[in-house]
């Protein structure tokens, strides 16, 4: 009996692999919760991964310039208006702005005839004609074919 006493067994304690069984199950848990909170990844992503779209092809963008318009704009220093614009349309709907021009020319003519010389003068007029532009070059063309109206020259000579 005295001899099992003496001899000490041979299991090693197991705290030690336990201790850094846990420590490393903290670490990598931090990492992966710092991650996820961070946006590098998520987890539904690994569950249910949904196709991304196609980007969807921009169609063509064309330009039909409007003539230049010249108006007299009345006053004690009579001066001339030029504008010139550009109507944003695709190539499906230029063939109908172009044949259509002779209406844009007019409408822009008449309508700038009929502004107040002294309009002129205030600040912010130009975004004010351009959207009375848009929206009567809508009302002949359509909303279709009418992206957007350009003013790309406006001055008084």
């Amino acid at each position: 009996m005295a001899d099992a006493i003496a001899q000490p067994e041979d299991n090693p304690p197991r705290s030690r692999g336990m201790l850094l069984a846990i420590i490393a199950a903290l670490a990598l848990g931090g990492g992966g919760f710092g991650s996820t909170f961070l946006g590098f990844w998520s987890p539904s992503d690994l569950l249910h991964r949904e196709p991304t779209p196609a980007k969807a092809a921009i169609p063509a963008v064309e330009f039909v310039n409007v003539p230049p318009v010249e108006v007299i704009v009345p006053g004690p220093n009579s001066r001339t208006l030029i504008v010139q614009a550009a109507i944003e349309t695709d190539a499906a709907h230029r063939a109908q702005v172009e044949h259509l021009m002779p209406r844009i020319s007019d409408l822009f003519t008449t309508f700038l005839s009929g502004v107040d010389p002294a309009a002129y003068q205030r600040r912010g007029v130009l975004e004010v004609i351009r959207a009375e532009l848009v929206t009567r070059t809508r009302l002949v063309l359509g909303e279709e074919p009418v992206r957007d109206l350009l003013i790309t020259e406006f001055r008084f000579k």
